[in-house]
């Protein structure tokens, strides 16, 4: 119970200083809360002193931020968010009226991506029902394709071609069911390629447990099996599950912005960009709301898939090492990926990316021009190029970081639960505008922005991981035989889960480009003449029809990218698990260095 209260409250200061931290917003930046409101509702009016003390006056933004934030903290239990500082009318209907078409193109969107998980995962579990696994490889290239394709391109894509061109679906606004088919597409397919490659790379262990060992055996139907072995993978990815949830509601600014929806994230973004206070943080309020029901209801559906096992500590690990594919997949695959893109990068290096030739404008692909040219005449092969060093070598930086500090906070689950969802809330749109309050603009900005919510679903996946470790029975009988926390940790805990943990990390650096490119692509990260792939797509999505190689070069670059990051984690091995590991730990036992499980000890015998 103590416990519990200590969450609870950790979690309510988290949100209370997120909220505060967002009230504080003007004066971080030192910026005239009056100016802004008063560029936002007539940019032509001069700004007089006597104009700007008249909209200090009506905001009370005389009586210091302090004030402010108290009055609208003590107006929440009554049901008042206060009012817009923009429009005048009430934050709560607006914030809520918003708050429900986001919620209803998340529930599209999730149907569409679940659908896509299951394609992704369709070839295991029809190969592991029948109990053809062995040493065959999962698959990858293809979802990760998809998983590395920008949200914001998918939907201007659908939105040109599908809805203007063709017309088979509406385009721009928001006024029926028939409306959320085009943007949940454009956000479900990546994220449910992402979930599919989580899923797909548990399945293996589930259907080499020894409960599917003897359904077979006694004749259950595979599909039964299959549903079964789903059924014990899916608790692992319930976390990171409702961290899409949060992300589809709430980080859809740029979906949100193409198809001209009126939903939280785009309102949110709005608001911080006109510091709109009062809508600001009754967005983000909701938002962190939403992610606490999100997280509670995945840790109880997560406890009812797997049962009293998880109590009992009867489970089974999943992460043991299953044979390798031939090396003929395994290894040419990612070389043949990283050549291709070594060798577009070489070949566009040499060029210069900033020369401009308006007579050459939107040329198509040619000798001289092997990506074509831009609207300003640019080489875009040079431009690719030179940009993918920048996002490339931010990307990995980044994806380091968050890899280590998300397994660090994982294993402080009690810590890093509430800390998830609270930097989960907050979308790399909103992270960059108070990174830049705080510290100001400049190149650093989006990267500071992204890295702050990088590690989330790395922590949540390696405690969700470690939680269902705990529950094993190699675990509880060396745990039962006198083991150290320390030694539980070290030798049995992180060598079953750090592989999945760096695979999912190495499948989320495209991920992390396409945050940055995302920044960009909304004028929060590099500005022109720079050649990031954001910028590149931002500059030529007005021209996606007439010149489509100028929008599609960079978009290949990034698919390559996913499929490279997903192969060569493919590559890897469960090094220090299963069999092999228990054999070394059951020598070490021998010799008296560590105690050894029951069972390792039977089967060393």
């Amino acid at each position: 119970m103590r416990k519990t209260v200590g969450v609870l409250l950790w979690r309510a200061g988290l949100a209370a200083l997120l909220v505060c931290g967002i009230g504080l917003l003007p004066w971080l930046s030192h910026t005239d809360p009056a100016l802004t409101v008063l560029k936002v509702r007539s940019a032509d009016r001069d700004p007089t002193p006597e104009v700007l003390a008249d909209i200090r006056a009506q905001l009370g933004l005389q009586d210091g931020p302090l004030r402010l934030l108290g009055r609208w903290l003590t107006g929440l239990p009554r049901g008042d968010a206060g009012h817009s500082w923009i429009s005048g009318s009430e934050v709560a209907p607006d914030v809520l009226g918003a708050l429900g078409a986001s919620l209803l193109l998340m529930a599209v969107a999730l149907v569409v991506a679940l659908a896509t998980a299951a394609a992704v995962c369709a070839r295991t579990l029809y190969l592991g029902a029948r109990r053809r696994l062995a040493g065959r490889p999962t698959g990858g290239s293809g979802s990760a394709v998809l998983a590395a394709l920008p949200e914001f391109l998918i939907a201007s894509v659908l939105a040109t071609v599908v809805g203007v061109r063709w017309g088979w679906l509406p385009a721009v606004g928001w006024y029926g069911p028939q409306w959320t088919v085009l943007p949940a597409l454009a956000l479900g397919l990546p994220a449910g390629a992402v979930l599919g490659r989580l899923l797909d790379d548990q399945l293996p262990g589930a259907f080499d447990e020894p409960w599917a060992l003897a359904a077979t055996a006694r004749g259950l139907p595979g599909r039964t099996v299959a549903r079964k072995a789903l059924r014990r993978c899916v608790p692992g990815l319930l976390p990171n599950l409702g961290l899409f949830v949060v992300g589809l509601t709430g980080g859809a600014v740029a979906v949100e912005q193409i198809f001209d929806i009126p939903g939280l994230g785009r309102t949110t973004l709005q608001a911080a960009i006109a510091q709109d206070l009062p809508v600001l943080q009754a967005g983000t309020l909701l938002l962190v709301l939403l992610g606490a029901v999100t997280t509670a209801a995945a840790r109880l559906t997560a406890r009812r898939l797997i049962g009293p096992a998880l109590r009992d500590g009867a489970l089974r690990s999943l992460h043991r090492p299953t044979p390798p594919p031939p090396p003929t997949v395994r290894s040419i695959l990612p070389i043949a990926y990283g050549l291709l893109l070594s060798g577009v990068v070489a070949l566009g290096l040499p060029r210069d990316p900033l020369t401009l030739d308006t007579a050459a404008r939107l040329q198509a692909p040619s000798l001289t021009h092997p990506f074509g040219t831009d609207a300003l005449g640019r080489d875009v092969l040079a431009r690719v190029a030179h940009g993918t060093l920048d996002t490339l070598l931010l990307a990995l930086a980044i994806s380091a970081l968050a890899w280590l500090a998300g397994v660090l906070l994982g294993c402080l689950p009690a810590l890093s639960a509430p800390l998830v969802d609270t930097v989960n809330a907050v979308p790399p749109v909103l992270a960059a505008l108070l990174v830049t309050a705080v510290w100001g603009s400049g190149a650093g900005t989006p990267v500071l922005a992204v890295a702050v919510v990088a590690w989330a679903p790395l922590a949540a996946h390696t405690s969700a991981l470690l939680g269902q470790e705990r529950a094993t029975l190699h675990v509880s009988a060396t745990r039962a035989l006198g083991a150290r926390r320390s030694y539980l940790l070290r030798s049995e805990l992180l060598p079953a889960v750090l592989p999945s943990v760096t695979r999912h990390a190495l499948l989320r650096l495209p991920g992390i480009a396409l945050a940055l490119a995302s920044l960009s692509f909304l004028g929060l990260g590099a500005q022109p003449p720079t050649p990031e792939w954001g910028l590149l797509l931002a500059e030529n999505q007005p021209y996606a029809e007439r010149a489509p190689w100028a929008v599609l070069a960079p978009a290949a670059v990034l698919a390559l990218l996913g499929a490279l990051a997903v192969t060569a984690a493919g590559a890897g091995t469960g090094a220090g698990t299963g069999e092999r590991g228990a054999r070394r730990r059951t020598a070490k036992a021998a010799r008296g260095e560590v105690p050894a499980s029951q069972g390792e000890l039977v089967r060393a015998s």
